[in-house]
């Protein structure tokens, strides 16, 4: 027998009994030093097995994607048997969570060699669902081409219920928060912006009576005032937003951010009907934050800001040339933590592209629907 024979014959045997493997190498195998390497490469495999089956579930699958072998923990979670599990494909436990594309890259990756990695959400034979972190790892024969695949999941069902949870409380305190900047800034407008207003009216009234020097001044000062909690109101929520959509708000509010800091900034869009409420305001959150931020740090006197209606998506960009940063030594502040979880309440990707003497792009991408 050929030591290629001899290495077929043991991995053919994978789920045959360590013993008897090993008297067959005993019977077919003359040189003592090659069976004892081949023992001692057994004795590993099984010790390897065994840790495997004790902590992780485990699958090996044909080039078709045939499922040809399953550990006992496997038919654990999957709450199927083995012998229904066998020359089945993963279609079996398919949740129909994932997209095509979700699928279609996982293929296409294992398929030319590569290793894949990423969380699945599997369905249970009971209609249960799970949710594994996976790593698929293809071997290859001699001509490069993948023969079989070797799955290793860990189980991280709890896991992603607990992010699922926070994810839907971080969105009900936006929503929270949201719902007090509005109600305190109709409050400032409706309240006491029309308070001071009708004071004002009361001033002119008595200045027109009598010429008061005082007066005036006094009627000044409460113009003032006046100003400020319109500019109060607004930021914490302006009304066009609510009223007119995220896009004559953020006109008004770039109009508002280069007379306050002198730095110019285009936008441009083809969105032309409304959004949810919720996306809206991630919108304009996103933007405000990031201009706020270019005012801070940037150093320019100029920025861009893009929101584009795609065919699937929405993107937004917000785009300046100034002094960039590192983000390996910036950390992340409390705004990049609330865009990225404004960016998240949306089902969207938030990403920050910088380079030092080079400037920095934010971007956000949602689905439209």
């Amino acid at each position: 027998m050929t030591k290629e024979k001899a290495f077929d014959n043991v991995n053919k045997g994978y789920e045959q009994n360590e013993l008897s493997l090993l008297k067959q190498l005993d019977q077919h195998i003359d040189d003592s030093m090659f069976r004892d390497k081949l023992k001692q490469s057994l004795k590993e495999m099984a010790d390897i097995r065994f840790a495997l089956d004790e902590s992780t579930i485990v699958a090996i699958t044909n080039h078709q994607g045939k499922i040809k072998y399953v550990n006992e923990k496997f038919c654990e979670i999957s709450k199927y048997d083995k012998e229904e599990l066998i020359d089945q494909d993963h279609r079996l436990i398919n949740s129909g969570y994932h997209s095509k594309e979700f699928m279609k890259n996982l293929w296409k990756t294992i398929s030319s060699g590569k290793v894949w990695k990423g969380e699945i959400k599997n369905r249970a034979k009971d209609g249960s669902y799970y949710w594994v972190n996976t790593t698929i790892v293809p071997f290859l024969a001699r001509d490069g081409e993948p023969y079989q695949y070797l799955a290793i999941r860990n189980e991280v069902t709890q896991l992603k219920k607990a992010q699922e949870e926070l994810k839907v409380m971080m969105n009900r305190v936006m929503e929270i928060q949201e719902e007090e900047r509005k109600r305190f800034s109709r409050e400032l407008h409706d309240g006491i912006g029309q308070s001071l207003f009708s004071l004002i009216i009361h001033m002119d009234r008595m200045m027109s009576e009598q010429n008061y020097s005082s007066m005036e001044m006094l009627r000044n000062e409460v113009s003032g005032i006046m100003e400020e909690i319109r500019s109060l109101a607004w930021d914490l929520r302006p009304s066009l937003l609510d009223d007119l959509g995220v896009v004559p708000a953020i006109n008004r509010h770039i109009d508002k951010f280069s007379q306050y800091y002198g730095i110019k900034v285009e936008f441009e869009t083809n969105l032309r009907k409304r959004l949810s409420m919720q996306k809206e305001t991630t919108i304009y959150r996103v933007i405000q934050e990031a201009l706020t931020n270019i005012a801070k740090y940037a150093n320019v006197s100029d920025a861009h800001v893009t929101l584009v209606e795609k065919e699937d998506n929405i993107e937004v960009s917000i785009e300046d040339k100034g002094k960039g940063f590192n983000r390996k030594n910036n950390g992340k502040g409390v705004g990049l933590f609330s865009m990225e979880e404004r960016a998240k309440s949306v089902q969207g990707t938030f990403q920050i592209d910088s380079e030092l003497g080079k400037g920095t792009t934010v971007t956000l991408t949602f689905p439209k629907s």
